[in-house]
């Protein structure tokens, strides 16, 4: 399949960073639908779920546009699925942000406030240290280890199993950056903000569509 074949499809759930997500896609050669209907998400070769913002809200956007089936139903079948910052974030069992909140539970874990004294949120270029071997990287296919990629963030995941993480970052501590869990993928850094380095995390998950 050409990559112009591809049919990406960016989740809007009313919060974040969909256009840079979606323009940075088609900068790359696919196709980018930026959409809420379950039937465009169901038909899509690969899903991305960015977002900016709280993390309650974010769950509360997608169980009222009745986005959560459509998204479990598609991570079950295969489909290539990239949550990005609060959508990587989401994917998690809970979150502290505002009290606990649940999440989708696709990945075991809690997401954290940073209790550092350093200035939260976390914001800027930080390097990303690999934390498994090269054939299990994929994403970061090509790229060099301790590469710095954008954050802009309050929290941080925490997952149960350490196996599913392939890239740490430290702010104050070493946390997770990236994961990967079967055909899901997720990572706390924006790569369509990061430049160069970060086009190419966004060329790799395309060819694993």
């Amino acid at each position: 399949m050409h990559w112009r074949e591809i049919l990406i499809a960016v989740v809007d759930y009313e919060l974040g960073n969909l256009r840079s997500v979606s323009k940075a896609v088609e900068k790359l050669g696919a196709k980018a639908e930026v959409t809420d209907n379950p039937k465009r998400i169901e038909k899509a070769n690969g899903i991305i779920l960015p977002g900016v913002g709280a993390f309650h809200i974010g769950m509360q956007n997608l169980g009222r546009l009745n986005l959560l089936p459509v998204l479990y139903e598609t991570i079950s079948k295969g489909t290539p699925f990239l949550g990005i910052c609060l959508g990587f974030q989401i994917l998690f069992s809970q979150s502290e942000e505002h009290g606990v909140c649940k999440g989708m539970d696709i990945i075991k874990g809690k997401v954290r406030r940073f209790t550092n004294k350093l200035k939260v949120p976390h914001m800027g270029w930080n390097q990303v240290k690999f934390k498994t071997k090269n054939s299990k990287l994929k994403i970061f296919n090509g790229i060099p280890d301790n590469s710095y990629f954008y954050f802009v963030h309050s929290y941080y995941a925490e997952p149960e199993d350490e196996n599913i993480i392939i890239a740490k970052t430290e702010y104050g501590h070493e946390f997770t950056a990236a994961v990967n869990k079967d055909n899901v993928w997720g990572v706390q850094f924006h790569p369509e903000k990061s430049g160069d380095i970060g086009l190419k995390v966004l060329r790799n998950f395309l060819s694993l569509c």
